[in-house]
């Protein structure tokens, strides 16, 4: 199934924003399977090993700040492509780190750098395609990011068994290099209308808050922020430990665990190939509605399931849920904002990223005591409930909208 693009933009403009999203979504994911090798090789528990996921979603979320107006001043496909030049240094900066201080200084640095590859890449989008192709043309950009999100859980889990942890991010180092060279090339072959600024006067503290806060002015504005906020909390602080939790549950090695969990992005994966389906026939309030009930249902078998093996339709599942509300929520910032678009993108991601933050750290902190089960059942409830306002609230905007 083939989705438009602009006729005056090639076909690997877009590929180029792909592949730099796969290795973001690598480099957010690659740790989790590495928690207790963490834990064992610098001596601390597992709830302080997961501050190298924390404290990377953390920089992640802040970040987004910053880029979303760097993207509306200086063009957004050039932002992205100086950006993945960043990512390779700091990756190997990561693999170079000696002791669980510098790899945390290194993550922070790491998380800092991706946090322009997704919401510019988005916000770009949103600039070049009509909104009516959008939501198909996002899914297939995040198809990048989708089997990222699965290569991390299984090298991941690989370099936790058999490679070692600092292979990734060697790896990581040398694709982004690659990415960034492509991006380069397909920047000087884009038309005009594509690589568009927004010239402002001010400082660029005084533009990013006056662009912020004219985008959170908006109530649907707000209400897009705060769900996709509680969907990166509840969603992420529970995904986080599922390897963990596989591997002390059911004992599975890490290598094992991390290939099951890998599904999630199948799942993913599937939305985004059956979207141009799936988009017409549910509606988005639909999409979030039932993408949250598969979500619930998916995370409780993965948490009191009696096998490890239950475990692996239900990460498909998961992924697939996650996608099918994730990509409206995405659909909806692209539009929240028209004129601030790089803005609004960077709000809604840092809402994302700084809610994962806020459920990795609750869920680090209570592990000792809830368990990875319990941090999971709550992450379960938690979205379903999230899910199923913003679907109603979606549907009363739609029809005010009508009105």
């Amino acid at each position: 199934m083939t989705v438009r693009t602009p006729l005056d933009i090639s076909p690997f403009a877009f590929i180029a924003l792909s592949l730099a999203a796969f290795g973001s979504g690598i480099s957010q994911r690659v740790t989790d399977p590495l928690l207790p090798r963490f834990a064992a090789e610098f001596g601390v528990s597992i709830g302080a090993a997961s501050w190298v996921v924390t404290i990377f979603t953390l920089a992640y979320g802040f970040n987004q700040l910053m880029f979303g107006p760097l993207g509306d001043r200086f063009g957004k496909y050039r932002v992205i492509a100086w950006a993945c030049v960043a990512c390779a240094l700091a990756s190997l900066l990561c693999a170079l780190a000696q002791g669980f201080a510098m790899l945390l200084a290194a993550r922070l640095v790491a998380g800092a750098m991706l946090a322009a590859v997704i919401p510019l890449s988005m916000a770009w989008i949103g600039d070049v395609v009509p909104y009516e192709q959008r939501q198909p043309v996002l899914a297939r950009f995040l198809i990048g990011q989708i089997l990222g999100v699965s290569a991390g859980q299984l090298l991941g889990g690989l370099a936790a068994d058999y490679l070692g942890w600092r292979v990734p991010f060697f790896l990581l180092a040398a694709g982004f290099v690659c990415v960034s060279a492509l991006l380069f090339s397909m920047q000087r072959q884009l038309p005009a209308r594509a690589l568009t600024v927004t010239r402002s006067d001010g400082h660029m503290f005084q533009r990013m808050f006056r662009a912020f806060r004219e985008v959170l002015s908006q109530p649907w504005a707000r209400v897009i922020t705060l769900t996709v906020f509680l969907e990166g909390a509840f969603v992420y602080g529970a995904f986080a430990f599922i390897a963990t939790h596989l591997h002390q549950a059911h004992g599975l090695s890490l290598a094992a665990a991390g290939a099951v969990v890998m599904l999630f992005g199948f799942g993913g994966f599937l939305f985004a190939t059956t979207s141009r389906w799936l988009v017409p026939r549910l509606g988005e309030p639909g999409l979030a509605r039932w993408g949250g009930m598969v979500m619930f249902a998916s995370l409780l078998a993965i948490a009191l399931g009696p096998a490890w093996w239950w475990s692996v339709p239900a990460c498909f599942a998961t992924g697939l849920g996650f996608y099918m509300m994730h990509n409206t929520l995405q659909t909806n910032a692209t539009q929240m904002a028209p004129e601030q678009r790089g803005a609004a993108v960077a709000a809604f991601a840092f809402c994302f990223f700084t809610g994962q933050s806020a459920g990795l750290a609750i869920a680090g902190a209570v592990t000792a005591t809830a368990g990875t089960r319990g941090i999971i059942i709550g992450g379960a409830i938690g979205v379903l409930v999230a899910a199923l306002a913003f679907a109603r609230l979606k549907e009363g905007h739609r029809h005010a909208a009508e009105r």
